[in-house]
């Protein structure tokens, strides 16, 4: 939350004719509106399909705290609940939504000026909003790098290891490897910094499916002019939007607000237009053509154990097999209930074992290890154990 308290303007507004949609489609209409800023987040991604990892139906939650699946401390212990969410939002699975096809509409119209955005899953280029006007705060899936040494990883290499459920290690020193997403603990990326100051050139801001409980992405909005415009789509009035003159509060789904806008405006033939061209550019590349290539393997052959030319773990192995000879063979519910299908029991998993040893982060024990899922260690006799009791 913003610093400074939040209030309601009674005065009218400076710049704009009113607090409403048509007095903000009559300013980006006119020659003072030249240049648009956005800020978005996870809110105009959900209803692709695409799960806030912070929400109860994502199973995340029974995390130590939601945000613990892309802590650097927590992923170095235990990167399982990492991968599992990157297989399910790894970009090329989901279609941009209507307001993503705004914000490449604002480009077309040349009044896009840039788009800071907190989301990792590339919607806005696959919408077609052009590189160098998308500057990603936590970084992206586009390049990947060992979090020990900084080795970078091929990229198709990542790919198809997320796609196809296995945990990437580093080919030089073992250890794991993470796309370039910016976890709680890292530094932002430069870009991102380097890119702040632009926000005074802002003739317009809008703020689009933001929680801003994170900084500094949060405080960009209080980096505008004051003379400039600041609108918040958003389901929840948050930050200290009122607190200025100019200020616009559109509560609803995202899609829908852009929607009405783009229909004052006379653009709404153009925007659906633009959404129904992202259609064609789901599920291809990597997906369409393994669908085509090789048929899906049965549930028992899932499991294919360690590459050894990769030193790679398939995931799934990790949530069924046991560690320790003498302890009973897992049922085949207690399996499907730690399967890579069941992000919630994989989340509970790791909560309950922080709980045990409440360090604030997964353990690992080499000698009695309970039901656990293991990472295997490159030229080590002795597995590495991530435990799994519930």
């Amino acid at each position: 939350m913003f610093g400074r308290r939040r209030k309601n303007h009674t005065e009218k507004p400076k710049v704009l004719s009113g607090r409403d949609v048509p007095s903000l489609a009559k300013f980006i209409s006119s020659k003072d509106c030249q240049r648009i800023v956005l800020m978005v987040s996870v809110g105009i991604s959900t209803s692709a399909g695409i799960p806030d990892f912070r929400s109860p139906e994502t199973g995340m939650l029974n995390l130590p705290h939601p945000e613990a699946v892309f802590e650097i401390g927590f992923f170095s212990k235990n990167p399982v609940p990492f991968y599992t969410l990157a297989h399910e939002l790894y970009p090329g699975k989901f279609r941009p939504t209507i307001a993503h096809s705004f914000i490449r509409l604002l480009d077309e119209k040349s009044l896009l000026h840039m788009c800071f955005t907190q989301n990792i899953d590339t919607l806005e280029r696959r919408a077609g909003v052009p590189d160098h006007k998308i500057i990603e705060a936590h970084g992206s899936f586009a390049t990947q790098k060992c979090i020990n040494c900084k080795q970078p990883y091929d990229g198709d290499k990542m790919k198809e290891h997320i796609l196809q459920k296995k945990i990437a290690r580093c080919e030089s020193c073992r250890g794991y490897v993470k796309p370039d997403i910016v976890f709680f603990g890292e530094g932002l990326p430069d870009r991102f910094i380097n890119s702040m100051s632009n926000l005074q050139e802002a003739d317009l801001l809008i703020v689009m499916g933001t929680s801003l409980t994170v900084q500094p992405f949060a405080s960009l909005a209080e980096m505008v002019d004051d003379s400039c415009p600041r609108v918040l789509i958003n389901l929840d009035h948050v930050g200290d939007f009122g607190s200025r003159s100019d200020d616009v509060v559109l509560l609803g789904k995202c899609d829908d607000i852009v929607t009405k806008l783009c229909n004052e405006l006379g653009w709404e033939d153009e925007l659906l237009r633009l959404w129904d061209e992202t259609e064609a550019s789901v599920v291809t590349d990597i997906l369409g053509k393994e669908k085509k290539s090789k048929p899906a393997p049965s549930k028992k052959n899932d499991v294919k154990g360690l590459d050894k030319a990769d030193g790679l773990v398939e995931i799934e192995e990790q949530f069924t097999k046991l560690t320790v000879a003498e302890e009973p063979a897992a049922t085949s519910e207690s399996k499907k209930a730690a399967s890579f299908e069941n992000p919630a029991a994989i989340s509970a998993a790791v909560v309950a074992d922080i709980a045990d040893k409440g360090d604030g982060a997964a353990t690992h024990s080499k000698s009695k290890p309970r039901d656990g899922v293991i990472v295997e260690e490159s030229g080590d006799q002795n597995a590495q154990v991530v435990d799994n009791k519930l």
